[in-house]
């Protein structure tokens, strides 16, 4: 198993920005692929960004593309997401995400077996 611990939310003002990370540990070589996760008060889970760890391919949800940006820094086992010109949609709990490689969409939550205990994002505008 994979432990997983994010840190960086906090609250900033509509067009600001935050740089999110999630560093990991245990048994980092089990996992393929991560992802960034939110979930916004009444609100389902949804994807937000995707990367695979030996490729570094990305993938984001269209409510994000060009505006966060997921990266991975393997010598330091750690996760980021960087969000820049956040919108007060933006806001919910951040979840970092790891898992072996599985099929189907990149969101897909089976793909991961390992889970953050969130960092909070708040918007204002």
């Amino acid at each position: 198993q994979v432990q997983l611990v994010e840190s960086g939310g906090g609250s900033v003002q509509a067009g600001g920005s935050l740089r999110l990370s999630c560093a990991a540990s245990g048994y980092t070589y089990t996992y393929s692929n991560m992802a960034w996760f939110r979930q916004a008060p009444g609100k389902e889970r949804e994807g937000v960004a995707w990367i695979a760890t030996s490729t570094s391919t990305t993938y984001y949800a269209d409510s994000v593309k060009g505006r966060f940006t997921i990266s991975l820094d393997n010598a330091k086992n750690t996760l980021y997401l960087q969000m820049n010109t956040l919108k007060p949609e933006d806001t919910g709990m951040y979840y970092c995400a790891a898992g072996p490689a599985g099929r189907g969409f990149v969101f897909k939550e089976s793909r991961f077996n390992s889970w953050g205990q969130g960092t909070q994002v708040t918007v204002s505008s």
